[in-house]
């Protein structure tokens, strides 16, 4: 089908003085609607009819035909009719075409996507039997009321859901597609009547300057993509810390790919209802690339300089969590809240001023007091890999038992060894919570792993032993003495006389816990968070 695209724009706005050449996030909105009709698959001839001599050349700068439009046809009260009417024989004369239908473009939805023009003009072109014009509308379904003389009306029978509600459709102005036979001086609208029901942003149309900050808003959002690991090897940390920035992050759109080892990660990701794609390519850059994004965060160890080079070809921004590999120098900017910094690098951050801790300890303000040893927790993250549970309790059960201290198992989403914790009665298990701040504040002594749950247990100040579940661990430079940790090294290495020995001195040293707590407590650790988000709003 022949097409044309008549784009009106009139120089006069009154709600928002030269609305169609003020920049909106760094163009003129005319520029918006130029280009979702010149991307067209349609190859449409694309005019903009104006009275302003501004406009014009801005829109012939954009690439689009345009119209001086007759003077009368410019003023307030004038309707669209005769204007579209008047550019599409000027067009069709000059185009030497006689075109089969006319679509009206609203320079004031700047967020009308072309894709989904195009998919309108198919099912216009699909039904041009059944469909004489086709207008892009949104759903309005409201308990909505009228005004008749001096009295409210409702527009319902019966207060309802809005679900069950009929439904009701507003014009959004964005677009009107009509066979060319019905376009004349005074209508558009042919008697067989389709709507296009727009959503998501697109059926904005610009009247005020509340909706031009929407659209501001809106063409501002960048797409994040967070790539991240976590499975029964590594656990689930680098799902939680994503997941706090993620939460932190309310001004552009976010979506997580995780590679095709972390189903685990998976699953817990799409319980926090965000968008989560799992690795489907050989190669994992294929799937960041289909995913188009405009800034990438990878927290999923170490990188190698192929797999930068990769991402950096996309043209994107980058930033990378916990990676110690040769491909962190290519990174825009890197956060390490656990593992020392070996060489000084340019935007690359280590130390715990740069830990993200969660809600439930971020807003945790209780100081912690140091008494007698009453209660304890085992908690070795959201998977344990040795089990580690297991072999805490088979070390101090016993004597827990004998002196009446009470003992909690906290276990995470991937612990998959419950039925090894049966012989141990009167221990309080407690499976993947949603609250382990109160346990670590209520507990006297804390038995963890050296992953993120120490800076967790370092702001609320309760004493900790340390067992690192691999060599990688072991260099995690905050789960040491300095830092008021009594760390055992790795696990797996320790004979359980040994955790039963460590346990009862550090229970009969009040002093020593005291001196534990005050070295956790020198610790800014509240100020990490607002420290990286700060970073990465800054690189957005």
């Amino acid at each position: 089908m022949k097409i044309l695209i008549v784009i009106p724009a009139r120089g006069g706005s009154k709600g928002i003085p030269r609305k169609n050449l003020r920049l909106l996030n760094g163009k003129p909105l005319i520029y918006y609607s130029i280009k979702t009709a010149l991307h067209s698959i349609f190859s449409p001839d694309v005019y903009v009819s104006s009275d302003d001599d501004e406009i014009l050349l801005m829109s012939k700068n954009f690439g689009a035909k345009t119209f001086k439009r007759n003077q009368k046809n410019a003023e307030d009260h004038t309707t669209l009719d005769p204007v579209i009417y008047e550019c599409y024989k000027f067009a069709e004369k000059k185009e030497n075409k006689t075109y089969d239908c006319v679509v009206t473009l609203q320079p004031t939805s700047p967020l009308l996507k072309t894709s989904t023009l195009d998919q309108s003009l198919e099912y216009f072109i699909r039904n041009k039997k059944t469909t004489d014009t086709l207008i892009s509308v949104k759903d309005n379904t409201h308990l909505s009321w009228r005004k008749e003389g001096n009295n409210f009306i409702p527009n319902y029978i019966k207060r309802v859901n809005r679900q069950v509600l009929p439904k009701e459709y507003t014009e959004t102005g964005g677009f009107l597609i009509s066979q060319s036979s019905n376009v004349e001086m005074d209508n558009r609208i042919g008697k067989k009547i389709s709507l296009s029901i727009l959503e998501n942003g697109e059926e904005i149309d610009i009247d005020n300057y509340v909706d031009w900050n929407i659209c501001q808003y809106f063409l501002s959002k960048k797409k994040i993509l967070f790539v991240v690991t976590g499975n029964n090897k590594v656990g689930l940390g680098h799902v939680y810390n994503t997941l706090i920035i993620a939460n932190d992050i309310l001004n552009h759109s976010i979506e997580f790919l995780v590679d095709k080892a972390s189903e685990l990660a998976l699953q817990k990701i799409k319980t926090f209802n965000y968008p989560c794609y799992i690795q489907k390519s050989n190669d994992l850059i294929n799937d960041i690339r289909e995913r188009e994004p405009n800034l990438i965060i990878n927290d999923l160890l170490d990188t190698s300089v192929k797999y930068m080079e990769q991402i950096k070809s996309l043209d994107v921004q980058v930033i990378n969590f916990e990676d110690l590999g040769p491909g962190s120098l290519m990174a825009d900017s890197v956060f390490n809240a656990i593992y020392p910094e070996k060489i000084e690098v340019e935007n690359h951050y280590y130390g715990q001023n740069y830990f993200i801790l969660r809600d439930e300890f971020f807003y945790h303000e209780n100081e912690k007091k140091i008494e007698e040893v009453k209660e304890i927790l085992i908690t070795f993250g959201g998977v344990d890999p040795n089990n580690y549970t297991k072999k805490v309790l088979l070390s101090i059960y016993d004597y827990c038992k004998k002196n009446n201290i009470l003992i909690h198992v906290i276990a995470g989403f991937g612990y998959q060894n419950y039925d090894s914790l049966d012989a141990f009665k009167d221990v309080l298990v407690h499976k993947n919570i949603s609250n382990i701040s109160e346990y670590m504040f209520r507990c006297d002594l804390i038995f963890t792993s050296a992953g993120r749950t120490i800076y967790e247990i370092a702001s609320i100040g309760s004493p900790a032993i340390v067992m690192a579940q691999n060599k990688r661990e072991t260099t995690h430079f905050f789960a040491t003495e300095k830092f008021g940790f009594l760390n055992l090294g790795i696990g797996t290495l320790i004979s359980e006389a040994t955790i039963l020995d460590y346990f009862i001195e550090l229970i009969h040293n009040k002093d020593k816990r005291i001196a534990m707590n005050e070295k956790m407590k020198k610790n800014k650790l509240k100020q990490g968070r607002k420290t990286v988000n700060k970073i990465i709003q800054n690189i957005l």
